[in-house]
This record gives C-alpha cells, structure tokens and sequence, in this order.
C-alpha cells in the first residue's frame, strides 16, 4: 500500500545523500585546486606570441621569461612559440582557446586584440583573458631606407600627392597600429597610400631592407631595435604628445603638422578562468619580473619603452581604447565592411 509518509523519509535522504556527495566533491575540488596552486608549474609552461620571430613583441617576451621563471621558482620552465598571422588573431584565438590552468600564457598586444573582434567575427575579445599586466608602451613611427630620398615626413606627403597610391607602406596587419597609423596620415595629409600587411615587424623590417617596400610603419622602439641590428632606416617621426625618450631627437608627427597618436600596448594575458592561486602567482612573477633592475637595464638596450600596469589599470586602458575604436569604426572603418 502507498505510503506518503514513507515516500517523504526516502527523498529526504536522497537529497541528503545528494548534497553530502556534492559536497565532497566540492571539497575534493578545492583540496585538488589547492594541490594543483602549490604544485605549480610542475611542467613547461607554453607563452604564445602572435607574431614572429625577431620583432618587438618576441624580443621583449622572450627577455621576460627567463625573469618570471626565476620568479615561479626553481622547477619553472617558459618556453615561447610564436604564432603569427592575421593581424594576430591566430596566437590571439589559440590563447584563448587554450585550458585555463596557467600551463598557457601569452602576449597581447593593442589595438590589434580590439580591432580584430570589431572588424570582424572572432572566438576571442580582450574580455576573453585573465590579464597579468602590461609591459611595454611603444609609440607609432614611419621609417624609410636610409637611401631613400624622402628625409622628412613633408617629403613623404609631396611625393605620395604626385604619385597617388603608389607608395607602400609595410604595416604588422590590417587593423593593426601600424595600419591604423598609416590611415589616419591618409585622412589627416588628403593622400592615398599602398597598404602592404605583414605577420609581424621582422617581416617588415627585412622589406624595407630589401627595397620591397618605400616605408615601414614600425613602433620607434622596435626600428631602434634594427637600427642597432644593422638595418639601414631612417625614421621620419613618432605618434605621441611628447617626442619619446628614446630617440628625442626625433619630432612628433604633431610637430611636423599632423596631430596623430597612436601606440601599441604589449601586455601579458591567460585564458579567462585561472584558479585564483595560480593567476595571483603569475601576476606577482610578472609583476616582479619587470622591475627587476637587471631585466629593465636589458629592456633599456633593447629600447623597449616599459611601461607596467598590474590588471586592473590594464583592463582600464583597454576598456577605454575599445570604446575609441569602436567610435572610429563607426566613422571610418579601416577595412570594407
């Protein structure tokens, strides 16, 4: 015969056992978490760039690691893969994309993680990261081979007046700085320029060393970087209220007639989602790592402007240059729609 009362007894201790063994596991969790944050890096550590080899961005990531690694202790090993193409998207989409374990990590850089997601669809947005603090703040610049008539930005405007289109202009990919440096000169001097996208400024730099292209739109510290290196450039000005410390000779397009800022962040980032233990132990080691005097006397002579910001003033930055991109999407996109 049915008993209700009996009924009632057996689901009050299903539930019970229900929640006791949820329970459990939620302890088992967290006693596994806690294991896994104390443990941590028990194994190689993948740090992914999105562009290749020899630019700023892997210069700088690389001389980093061998300083959070000292940070995360004995047993912790970087090792840096470079993943380029499309503007960045790839390295950007495999790092998101990636388990949130802290056994991945990797560069951003800006504006291409905010210009990528508003140009066109992606598995990825800045919000698509644990930030663990900016590193560098390069600002924009135009160079040209040092054999290159053109000596001036003045001279660059004339002649690309008298020869409309034909001047190219070797960028880090469509939606980058660079690209986005490059359009805002063809708006602001009435020019039309040859975009030529490459999948980092390594490329770029050995095109304007070939005489591939007739200008490279390269971040100052990076053309610096391959002044030192060998590369015969000579740079034309840079993109920021203030000439830079590192070449103050150098004037400001401002200067020169053309008010125009632009500037690539470079920043350290993880998949959304790391256990909070490890994500404070990379943010320290990041933090750490770059203001160790030796590694900013390294960064010096490889004229990397360092510029730290732990995350919650990065993920300010990057949410008030969103909000600007996307108004200047709106306004003149930098691809066709």
């Amino acid at each position: 015969m049915f008993n209700p009362a009996r009924r009632s007894t057996m689901q009050t201790i299903l539930k019970s056992l229900v929640v006791g063994t949820a329970l459990a596991a939620s302890a088992a969790h967290g006693v596994a978490a806690a294991a896994d944050a104390n443990d941590y890096p028990n194994k190689p550590i993948n740090l992914i760039v999105a562009y290749a080899p020899g630019g700023g961005s892997d210069l700088i990531v690389r001389l980093l690691a061998i300083y959070m690694q000292k940070e995360l202790g004995p047993n912790a090993k970087i090792v840096v893969s470079n993943k380029p193409g499309a503007g960045g998207a790839i390295g950007f989409t495999e790092l998101a994309r990636s388990a949130p374990d802290g056994y991945t990590i990797g560069l951003i850089n800006t504006p291409n993680v905010l210009t990528i997601p508003i140009e066109r669809q992606t598995s990825f947005t800045w919000q698509s990261f644990d930030l663990l603090g900016n590193i560098v703040d390069d600002p924009d610049n135009f160079a040209v081979h040092a054999d290159n008539p053109i000596k001036t930005l003045q001279d660059l405007v004339k002649h690309a007046k008298a020869h409309p289109g034909a001047v190219s202009v070797g960028t880090t990919g469509t939606g980058s700085d660079d690209h986005l440096a490059m359009l805002s000169l063809e708006k602001a001097a009435n020019i039309k320029l040859n975009h030529v996208p490459y999948k980092g400024a390594a490329e770029v730099r050995t095109a304007l060393a070939g005489k591939q292209i007739d200008v490279a739109a390269v971040n100052i510290g990076e053309a610096l970087q391959f002044q030192k290196g060998g590369t015969n450039l000579r740079n034309l000005g840079v993109m920021s209220e203030a000439r830079s410390k590192l070449a103050p000779e150098l004037p400001t397009f401002k200067e020169q007639g053309y008010d125009i800022n632009l500037n690539s962040l470079r920043g350290m980032a993880a998949p959304k989602g790391l256990p909070v233990e490890i994500r404070e132990r990379l943010v320290k080691a990041t933090e750490r790592a770059i203001a160790n005097p030796e590694f900013q006397s390294k960064a010096a002579q490889m004229f990397a402007p360092l510029r730290y910001l732990p995350p919650a003033k990065y993920e300010a930055e990057l949410r008030d240059a969103e909000v600007q991109f996307r108004q200047l999407w709106k306004e003149s996109p930098w691809v066709e729609k």
